[in-house]
This record gives structure tokens, C-alpha cells and sequence, in this order.
């Protein structure tokens, strides 16, 4: 389990990293092409296109974060009627399904960054499968953070309880 946990600390501490730097690439290029728009005139042609593109890699790869921390969407209902083992055996239920599910979405998603690897990138001038590989591999490391999750089972799912 140690090694579970040090492998769980570093991975998703290295995910964080590097959606903090996809996003704040996202936010620099958007920027700079309001700036070359409106003030120079002559806006940029591959600011657009690496804004999409590193937004796509930051929600794929900070969706397996909000899986490992438990605070994707959930129906607390069941969860809060249920006690001991059937609360148990319904995560282990709710486990499988967004496993399945996740496996499911890596298998396709591999599948389209196959399909398009000769499809080259408007104005940045490499495949666009670079793009949608993110798909298979956030799919992937969500895949290891809801295992983690379940794993663990001790903590409650980080959701905020404020009734509006």
C-alpha cells in the first residue's frame, strides 16, 4: 500500500503540474491574441488553435484530478440511505461502472487519435492526433484515480453541502 500511495502522490501531484501550465499557456495565448488583434492589428494565426488545444489537454487530464479527489457529480440519495456493507458493495457497483465506462472512452478515443494522425493542425503544423490523445490518457489516469479512490474508501467525496 505504501507503494500504491507513493505512486498515487507523485503521479497526480505531476497531473496538477501540468494542467496549472496548460492553463496558464491557455490564458498567455489568448492574450497575446486579443493584444495582436486589437492593438497591433495583425492578429495571430496559431493562438487560437493552442488555446483550444492545451484547454482540451487540461480538462482530460484534470478530469482524472476530480476523479482521484471524488468530486465528479454524484447522487448522494442512495448513498446516504445505504449503511456498512451495502454502502460497500454499492461503491464497489459505482467503481465498476465508471471503470467500464472510462475503459470504454480510452478504447474510442484511441481509436480517433489513430484515425487522424495524418490530419495536420491548422497553423501549428503537427498532427492533430497529438490533440486527441488526450482523450485515452485522461481517460486512463481517471481510471487510476477512481481506483485509487476506492481503494482508499475512508474519505467522504469532496463536495460542497451549501444549500442555496
Amino acid at each position: 500500500m505504501k507503494l500504491v500511495n507513493l505512486l498515487d502522490r507523485s503521479l497526480f501531484r505531476a497531473v496538477s503540474i501540468v494542467c496549472k501550465l496548460l492553463l496558464f499557456s491557455a490564458v498567455a495565448a489568448g492574450f497575446y491574441q486579443v493584444v495582436s488583434r486589437f492593438i497591433l492589428q495583425s492578429p495571430a494565426d496559431w493562438s487560437e488553435v493552442w488555446t483550444r488545444s492545451s484547454l482540451i489537454w487540461t480538462v482530460m487530464l484534470g478530469l482524472c484530478l476530480a476523479f482521484r479527489h471524488g468530486a465528479m457529480l454524484s447522487v448522494e440519495m442512495l448513498h446516504g440511505m445505504l449503511k456498512g456493507r451495502a454502502r460497500r458493495w454499492l461503491e464497489h457497483g459505482i467503481m465498476l461502472v465508471c471503470v467500464g465506462f472510462l475503459g470504454f472512452m480510452a478504447w474510442v478515443g484511441a481509436q480517433m487519435a489513430w484515425r487522424v494522425r495524418f490530419q495536420m493542425l491548422a497553423s501549428l503544423e503537427f498532427s492533430i492526433s497529438w490533440i486527441y490523445i488526450a482523450i485515452p490518457i485522461g481517460t486512463t489516469l481517471a481510471i487510476l484515480g477512481v481506483l485509487v479512490r476506492w481503494l482508499e474508501a475512508a474519505e467522504p467525496p469532496a463536495v460542497d453541502d451549501t444549500v442555496i
